[in-house]
């Protein structure tokens, strides 16, 4: 079953971290890149993808919109932030550039065939996953792939 689409939707993922400047450059070597009408000293707007956005906010920024307390993401899980990339050199490549930049590895990578991934922690202990997964499987679905693969 399919949902949907909702056009002009955006997603904004709001992160606490305890350096911003120390954070947006440790995603800028994996890649990612911010847009600067959202960024100051407080926080940065990180694109993922084209209605996509992750905002890396000092641990101050982000408690004046969060009603609870601010977690600690190396204590306890908070969410798993996973972003598909076009191959799995792709991911391995993002793995490696998250581990030289100063995170740590959380997972041995899982390879399904038809989708593979590698997990890592970043500087704050937030998880991540660069995932690729095959596009026949992502249009079909992974029953319907390995279906018409049998």
């Amino acid at each position: 079953m399919t949902s949907p689409a909702h056009p002009g939707r955006m997603l904004f993922v709001n992160m606490p971290v305890a350096d911003v400047e120390r954070s947006k450059a440790f995603f800028a070597k994996l890649g990612f890149s911010y847009n600067p009408n959202f960024t100051d000293e407080t926080s940065a707007c990180m694109l993922v993808g084209e209605q996509a956005f992750v905002m890396l906010l000092s641990r101050e920024k982000f408690a004046e919109f969060s009603k609870l307390p601010v977690g600690d993401p190396t204590t306890h899980a908070l969410a798993l932030f996973c972003f598909s990339v076009g191959s799995r050199d792709e991911v391995d490549a993002v793995t490696a550039a998250a581990l030289a930049a100063g995170g740590s590895e959380a997972d041995d990578a899982e390879d399904f065939g038809f989708m593979y991934s590698r997990s890592f922690f970043d500087l704050d202990g937030h998880g991540w996953q660069a995932m690729w997964m095959d596009p026949a499987a992502a249009q079909q679905g992974p029953e319907a792939f390995a279906d018409a693969q049998a």
